[in-house]
């Protein structure tokens, strides 16, 4: 339950750092950063545990003897509906299913004037999966939750993604999402920090016994639309993916915790860009059993033949972590091509890797113009990485001559402790790694080997001071601009994965 008060205050103390100061953190900083995080989250828990220990007034809970306020739901839209209005009962038992479906055809017949808004109040609302409509305004009071139906036969079957050909885990048709939108214009979830929760634990379970015949679905799924906000919810414990755009314009996703077991639950990843252009995501906290957040664009001979690249994406103000995989991927799935993705003020804790690109033979398309800037790695085992063998693959039938392309990578103030590998990057004689610029860095070491910054078949350059050393792969310069030592290219593979 801290997770999930974090994200907020801990973003606008982030965001009212000097960025020349946060260049210039010490160990100092960084502790005084966690000690800081310590006293709030005990300063939360105390007063989590006088609210749960407050008496009970007019049927809401008191602190310190007076009745926790309820918060006015905003008007919206032009006309407004609450759950209630179409037989909803949020007792955790009764299922909403045609509750939720006749308040959505409502909103549908009225599209044309500015559309509706659905209040969800206080309450949990089980449901199968729904549509969502254009123009549209689904609002999650606080103390919301809409929970998933955890039997599987409730959750339709759809055809593949025309992008990954397959279903991602098994071949056929896979299951949808709990909420879902196709085709869409002008959507917005949002709310009081209202909650949808998937239930994946049983999804999970049956999914690593193999009981599963198709495609686990995501939590939130929006396709072919544009015009999203989804922004003040919380997300958690979906069966699948979490939060999927999927080639939709102009999306919106701010201050957003998304939350799973770190652990356990499979491929659960946060929110997952999919073939999307002009998307922001800002001011979130994600913590999953898989990527925070993975940028996709198709899958292999599909993904090319679609080609619908990600571009235009802009990821700011996170905390993430990512005990599985990576706190922000690029890829694997990258066949329709991804470019020009910033990310920048970015806090990634106790996870596997930070930051990861991955990609691999049979893919094609290309990863270009990506911009890292004051990224933090606290207790992260590998802090940068790019791998071109990441060999997943729909079906034998890719193209073993389809390479992707992988160069424009700019890393700027990258800092922080507890990092046993800083940088791994692993091109290939097929598929090198070109114009890759650090500046800025000085990472803590946990691993005091030789082997701690390492290089293949990678071109790039290093500005200024760099700790630790960089490989001989980079022409150093200094703060000027002037070159200080050219670089010596190695076509020998320095990768040490045993670390």
């Amino acid at each position: 339950m801290v997770e999930t008060l974090l994200p907020s205050r801990f973003h606008s103390h982030l965001q009212k750092l000097d960025p020349t100061k946060r260049r210039l953190a010490s160990h100092k900083t960084l502790l005084f950063t966690l000690l800081w995080i310590a006293a709030f989250a005990s300063v939360f828990l105390w007063q989590r545990t006088s609210y749960i220990g407050g008496p009970v007034v007019g049927g809401r809970f008191a602190v310190f003897g007076r009745a926790k306020p309820v918060r006015p739901v905003p008007r919206l839209r032009p006309v407004v509906f609450d759950l209630k209005d179409f037989g909803g009962v949020g007792d955790g038992v009764t299922v909403n299913t045609e509750a939720f479906e006749r308040a959505v055809v409502e909103i549908s017949k009225i599209g044309g004037s500015g559309g509706g808004q659905l209040n969800v109040g206080p309450g949990r609302w089980l449901t199968a999966p729904f549509n969502l409509t254009s123009r549209m305004t689904l609002f999650l009071a606080e103390d919301c939750e809409i929970l998933g139906v955890e039997d599987e036969k409730f959750w339709p079957l759809m055809p593949p993604l025309p992008s990954y050909g397959y279903g991602r885990e098994r071949p056929g048709p896979r299951y949808g999402s709990l909420i879902h939108g196709q085709n869409l214009r002008d959507v917005v979830i949002t709310g009081h920090n209202g909650t949808i929760n998937g239930q994946g634990q049983s999804w999970w379970k049956k999914y690593q016994r193999r009981l599963l015949n198709n495609t686990r679905g995501p939590l939130v799924q929006i396709m072919w639309s544009s015009d999203i906000v989804i922004a003040n919810i919380t997300l958690r414990d979906s069966p699948f993916w979490t939060l999927h755009p999927y080639d939709c314009k102009n999306v919106t996703i701010r201050n957003v915790t998304i939350l799973a077991p770190v652990t356990g639950a499979p491929n659960t990843d946060g929110i997952d860009p999919d073939s999307c252009e002009d998307m922001v995501i800002e001011d979130c906290y994600i913590s999953t059993g898989d990527d925070a957040i993975a940028i996709k664009s198709g899958w292999d001979q599909f993904g090319i033949a679609y080609g619908r690249p990600s571009t235009n994406i802009l990821i700011r103000n996170l905390i993430v972590r990512s005990v599985i995989s990576a706190g922000i991927s690029i890829g694997s799935e990258m066949s329709g091509g991804i470019s020009n993705v910033t990310i920048e003020n970015l806090l990634i804790w106790n996870s596997r890797r930070g930051v990861r690109i991955k990609t691999a033979q049979g893919r094609g398309g290309y990863i270009k113009n990506i911009t890292y800037k004051n990224i933090t790695l606290d207790n992260v085992r590998v802090g940068i990485v790019i791998k071109t063998d990441y060999n997943e693959h729909a079906d034998d039938n890719y193209d073993r001559k389809a390479y992707p392309t992988l160069s424009g990578f700019s890393f700027t103030g990258i800092h922080g402790h507890g990092v046993r590998v800083p940088v791994r990057i692993h091109g290939s004689e097929q598929i090198p790694v070109r114009n890759v610029t650090f500046r800025d860095m000085s990472v803590g070491l946990t691993y005091k080997k030789k082997h701690i910054f390492q290089c293949s078949f990678v071109k790039g350059r290093v500005f200024g001071s760099i700790s630790p050393r960089p490989c001989e792969n980079f022409d150093v310069y200094d703060e000027g601009g002037r070159l200080v030592k050219a670089a010596t290219e190695s076509t020998v593979p320095d990768i040490d994965y045993d670390i």
